[in-house]
């Protein structure tokens, strides 16, 4: 009898602590507003592997919500031009990643939502849009339900319609699918902020940087970029839109 009450004692802590899981997870909800298919790509980078992890396929206006649990980081990026076979590979024009289930990060340039969530509702998630290894579609990321500074981090700019053309990538119609950052496009110090450029007093923002500043103020444009680019919220839920409008 004794054995019998204490498995239904750990029984019952075990549904508890399940129950306690659910709760506390955090729900990103992926919505496609742009006037085509996107892939998004996701990637976990600590903690468990969130539902949909690796990558699906988005119709225009669709959605698709993804809980992850306590501790989570990762980032989500939208894919254009994909094509996959019934098996899942495949490739995409942007952020590709050799499959329709990402095991790794996509392809620069890409336009990055990436999260670092809490253990707890008392602490902060940190979340930012990062424009880093450039741009291919625009993206908004807007809480729900958080307390805390909380704010909308958005590029609604056509970046690529104003890119320079050294930094354009053009698909097979010579259209521009995507805009480089300087550091993948030249490769030097300067731009990537390594080397005697490794620190955020000798990597300053550059010409090209700016460029993505003026377009997107609120994302990252080069690597020590944090002040105007780094967010914080506790306890919300993330609504992350691909090509948001400008209302």
């Amino acid at each position: 009898m004794a054995a019998m009450q204490k498995y239904s004692s750990l029984l019952l802590f075990l549904i508890m602590l399940e129950a306690i899981t659910v709760i506390s997870a955090t729900v990103f909800t992926l919505q496609n507003n742009c006037p085509y298919t996107v892939w998004p790509g996701t990637l976990s980078a600590k903690g468990a592997a969130i539902s949909g992890d690796g990558g699906f396929s988005l119709s225009h206006g669709a959605s698709a919500s993804l809980p992850a649990p306590s501790g989570w980081s990762g980032r989500f990026w939208a894919r254009t031009g994909c094509t996959f076979d019934n098996s899942g590979n495949g490739k995409c024009i942007t952020g590709d990643c050799g499959a329709l289930k990402c095991t790794g990060a996509g392809v620069p340039p890409v336009s990055l939502a990436e999260f670092t969530i809490a253990k707890s509702n008392n602490e902060k998630d940190f979340y930012d849009l990062s424009l880093v290894d450039g741009y291919n579609v625009g993206v908004g990321i807007q809480t729900s339900g958080g307390s805390g500074d909380c704010q909308y981090a958005s590029c609604i700019a056509d970046v690529n319609g104003n890119c320079p053309k050294e930094l354009q990538v053009l698909d097979n119609s010579g259209k521009v699918v995507a805009c480089k950052s300087a550091c993948a496009q030249f490769n030097k110090p300067e731009y990537c902020c390594t080397g005697d450029h490794a620190t955020p007093q000798t990597c300053q923002p550059t010409h090209y940087s700016q460029l993505f500043k003026n377009a997107c103020p609120t994302a990252y444009s080069y690597a020590y970029d944090h002040a105007s680019s780094t967010f914080t919220c506790s306890g919300s839920d993330y609504l992350i839109t691909f090509c948001p409008s400008s209302s």
